[in-house]
């Protein structure tokens, strides 16, 4: 099992106001997986790490039904949302646990593929936790990891408090040991866990239209009431003030015509 000694506290920058579960519970598997799907196939056993609500999880069980699927996350609050999903989808070969990516609880060589989205970038010690990710790997295992890289965020049209969110989301995150610009760095974190072998699926996301508009929406309430708001205030590095002024340029952009939005994704694909 997991090694306890000088596990990092990490904290969640986003936190899990409700503007973040819903957010997070958009994505599936076809869009957040696309690089992984094509190597899945019926009896792979599978573990999410950081699985929140569980909307991917669901997903990647279908395409590995009967096997098992464990969708593990450190807030047992988010595994509700989870389990409600998976009940509403008619998902029954998926279960879900809270744990700790730094121990995790399963014997070595246990799983077939490891899955992360979006994992990574929030940890104060990523290459640890690959290494327990490459424990529970069968031999021949697939690892399946996922970021993105905050710094090539781009809206159109441009609006000026878009740096100033960007930049306080830096300060943030790195205060909290954490690297908001994680998929250029994905690629030697898989290797120092020990992966020789990988291979990098980038990809560029783009937000059109309505996707956009719900996107710039849920920031403008994520920067006043999420873990990122708390944080900042926190730390110092804003005051309420500066909080709903950032909010209300997300509100506008959101509201303006044609709002288009792109960010670097990468993907890293590695056999035990």
């Amino acid at each position: 099992m997991g090694d306890a000694s000088q596990a990092p506290q990490d904290r969640y920058t986003h936190g899990h106001h409700e503007s973040v579960v819903q957010s997070h519970a958009r994505r599936r598997a076809d869009v957040e997986a696309w690089f992984l799907l094509p190597r899945l196939k019926p009896g792979l056993r599978l573990l999410d790490v950081g699985c929140g609500p569980g909307t991917i999880t669901a997903g990647l069980a279908r395409a590995v039904a009967p096997a098992e699927v464990i969708g593990l996350d450190a807030a047992p609050g988010v595994l509700e949302h989870a389990r409600a999903h998976a009940s509403e989808e008619a998902v029954d070969n998926v279960a879900f646990v809270a744990g700790d990516v730094y121990q995790l609880d399963f014997a070595d060589a246990e799983f077939d593929v490891v899955y992360a989205n979006q994992l990574l970038q929030h940890l104060a010690d990523p290459v640890r936790a690959l290494k327990q990710m490459r424990r529970v790997l069968k031999p021949g295992g697939l690892l399946a990891v996922r970021d993105a890289d905050y710094a090539t965020m781009s809206p159109h049209p441009k609006f000026p408090e878009f740096p100033d969110w960007n930049a306080l989301y830096h300060q943030v995150a790195y205060h909290n040991n954490a690297e908001p610009d994680a998929g250029r760095t994905l690629p030697a974190w898989v290797r120092a866990a020990g992966f020789p072998n990988i291979e990098i699926h980038p990809n560029v996301v783009t937000m059109d239209g309505e996707e956009a508009r719900i996107w710039g929406q849920t920031w403008s309430q994520r920067i006043l009431y999420s873990g990122i708001a708390d944080q900042a205030l926190e730390y110092g590095y804003a005051d309420e003030e500066e909080l709903q002024r950032i909010s209300t340029g997300w509100k506008a952009w959101a509201e303006s015509k044609d709002p288009f939005f792109m960010f670097t994704q990468i993907a890293v694909l590695a056999v035990r």
